[in-house]
């Protein structure tokens, strides 16, 4: 999905192979060692020859991650609000069910006035659903039934949780005859992952 990828980072006399992840504001590295570098705290962002070159507060780290260099730099540089990367339009209707911090609800008011967050709307074209454990999960299925031709699906969980992992909300979505497309950094604690109804289905 182009956010994270297998790499060799150098970072002063340390190099090791692993996996760097570029999130919704911080940039990752986990190999033989780890690395969390805040976009705002970093002092410059280069791409060079396939490396992404980063002056952070502890020094620098040189990420040789080929072509998709250019592509981080710019996503950090220039990130895409979090309402862009969820794909709402101006004016779309939307329901959000479960628990969701006022700064999101917020978020939503200024782009449309259709927002129903007591139950899915008929006419619904976004659904949002908190799922911060597994017993809330298991009404993945239930929500599934509301839906109908391009209606999305966003389930939000809590992030490195071993109550709730990225595998258990992948399963639920499809044993509910969904799809998962897309997955983005929701906030520094959540990840949003979208299910749409299969287009065979439809």
């Amino acid at each position: 999905m182009g956010n994270e990828v297998n790499c060799v980072v150098k970072f002063g006399k340390q190099r090791s192979e692993g996996k760097a992840l570029l999130e919704t504001s911080e940039l990752i590295f986990r190999g033989d060692f780890r690395l969390k570098i805040p976009f705002a705290a970093m002092k410059s962002v280069e791409a060079v020859k396939g490396e992404l070159r980063v002056q952070g507060p502890d020094g620098s780290a040189v990420f040789e991650i080929g072509e998709s260099a250019a592509k981080w730099r710019e996503r950090i540089l220039h990130p895409k609000s979090r309402i862009e990367k969820l794909g709402v339009k101006r004016g779309a209707r939307v329901s959000v069910l479960g628990d969701f911090d006022e700064s999101f609800l917020r978020e939503l008011s200024e782009l449309t006035d259709n927002v129903e967050t007591a139950a899915i709307a008929d006419d619904a074209e976004w659904i949002f659903f908190a799922a911060p454990s597994k017993k809330e999960l298991a009404r993945v299925p239930k929500h599934a039934k509301k839906m109908s031709g391009s209606v999305a699906l966003w389930v939000v969980y809590p992030k490195g949780q071993k109550e709730i992992k990225e595998t258990d909300v992948i399963a639920m979505g499809r044993d509910a005859g969904l799809k998962d497309v897309k997955v983005v950094g929701f906030s520094s604690t959540h990840t949003a992952l979208k299910f749409v109804i299969p287009l065979a289905e439809r």
